[in-house]
């Protein structure tokens, strides 16, 4: 471990001399034509002229000045990676071709700047200026729409455009599922993570719900806000409040649809109806209710399912059998039907720590059936 952490640290050592070197070899070379210029050859220190006191003298500079910016420079590099980690392929060749489209765009803008001002040191500042600002505007229009950008140079670049799912996009918060509150068990469990924004208008609408008069509406309200504040406080989420930037739409559901159009969100919503409509507008869209649809028990109350029976239980007159997901069945005073196929009515699910039970009747009037999930017994 030790062995790895010092290799990890040569590395960058090596760099820093490298660059050091670099910067000891220009300053040498700058001590050089300074002393040159003065024309220094005669003798000013012992048998050194004055041309070899300045590569001396600006070598030693070199050394000092380039082990400070050798280090400068190693950890920005390093900082650098760290913050294009989170960035993905397409978002950075989508944003350095934004940002060469826009450093043309304004080199061919700004350069009248040298025909108005014609002295070097005030044009030079003003040109430079407007080419990093309008490059910087360049790179973020890139990966805001890089989709497009990206489309444009498909055919010659070989470039592949995808959709990205809805899990790779931030999530856009609805008012349903604050209130409901189960998100909160799906992030603690590492079912969510990343970058969830929450719009005002969501929150305005719980203030507006925990300030009613009617106690069941408060209290949806207040249960909101709580769960929203949790949130905020969970290390794997970063949760982000997003101001109303769609003053022209009242409704709180339009908002939300325009939202994910405008700025490439997937919907988080509990509301069918909402989902819906957000889907057929075009958007991305996260139904936690069709989660837990996808989650529920396998067999519910009232439901009837085939049994065959394989081996004796361990209480007496039980028998054993699996359903076709592997749910162990432990059918009471049934162990005279073993190698039969039995029809049992579900009257109760009752989830444990070993497993899910079910707890029914086979259909006859023989009394009652417990299951236990994938071979717990």
């Amino acid at each position: 471990m030790g062995r790895a952490s010092s290799g990890r640290r040569r590395t960058p050592s090596g760099v820093v001399e490298l660059l050091r070197l670099l910067v000891v070899v220009f300053c040498a070379g700058v001590g050089y034509e300074v002393s040159r210029r003065l024309d220094a050859t005669h003798t000013v220190l012992g048998p050194f002229n004055g041309v070899t006191v300045g590569v001396i003298v600006g070598s030693g500079l070199g050394y000092v000045i380039g082990g400070v910016l050798g280090r400068t420079a190693v950890t920005a590099v390093g900082r650098a990676e760290q913050s294009l980690r989170g960035i993905s392929a397409e978002q950075l060749v989508a944003g350095v071709f934004g940002s060469v489209i826009g450093v043309l765009a304004a080199a061919a803008v700004a350069w009248p700047v040298f025909l108005v001002v014609q002295q070097p040191f005030l044009a030079l500042p003003l040109f430079g200026f407007v080419i990093a600002s309008v490059g910087v505007l360049g790179y973020r229009l890139g990966i805001a729409r890089r989709e497009e950008m990206l489309r444009l140079f498909a055919p010659r670049a070989g470039v592949r455009t995808r959709t990205p799912s809805a899990a790779a996009l931030p999530r856009l918060l609805d008012t349903s599922v604050a209130i409901d509150g189960r998100i909160l068990d799906v992030v603690r469990a590492g079912f969510l993570h990343g970058k969830l924004l929450v719009p005002t208008a969501v929150l305005g609408e719980l203030q507006a719900l925990a300030d009613s008069s009617d106690d069941l509406r408060r209290a949806k309200g207040r249960r909101g806000l709580d769960v929203v504040e949790a949130l905020a406080n969970e290390p794997d989420l970063e949760v982000e409040i997003l101001d109303d930037e769609l003053p022209a739409v009242p409704e709180v559901d339009a908002k939300l649809i325009r939202l994910c159009l405008d700025r490439n969100l997937a919907l988080l919503t509990l509301d069918g109806n909402l989902a819906r409509v957000a889907a057929l507008a075009g958007a991305r869209v996260m139904n936690l209710h069709a989660l837990a649809q996808a989650l529920r028990p396998p067999v519910v109350a009232g439901e009837e399912v085939v049994v065959h029976l394989l081996r004796p239980g361990k209480e007496a007159g039980q028998a054993v059998g699996y359903l076709d997901d592997g749910t162990m069945v432990v059918a009471e005073r049934c162990r005279e039907r073993i190698g039969q196929e039995v029809t049992i009515k579900v009257t109760s699910v009752l989830t444990t720590a070993n497993g899910r039970m079910v707890f029914g009747q086979p259909v006859g009037g023989v009394p009652a059936v417990s299951a236990l999930v994938d071979g717990s017994s």
